[in-house]
């Protein structure tokens, strides 16, 4: 009897690389899109070139360091359910 584990998608470092492939395609197609599109915007800085993925990024470092401070609030003790 063979006991291999079962082998996942991900496990493999080459579809890994492929989708990071794949990732960064669409991110620079959809940076070069934004020099052919027009885009109706309320706010001046709206207009600025990239706007929107330096804002995104922007939120998720502070979204995590919010998560960081909230984890210090709300975590207990790993004996927490212990008699």
């Amino acid at each position: 009897m063979d006991t291999q584990e079962k082998q996942y998608f991900l496990d493999n470092p080459r579809n890994v690389k492929r989708l990071l492939y794949a990732f960064y395609t669409v991110c620079a197609l959809s940076v070069g899109a934004e020099f052919f599109v027009k885009r109706y915007v309320e706010h001046p800085w709206e207009a600025l070139p990239g706007f929107y993925p330096i804002y995104g990024f922007f939120s998720i470092i502070i979204l995590v360091m919010l998560s960081l401070v909230l984890r210090k609030l709300v975590m207990r003790k790993e004996t927490y359910y212990d008699g």
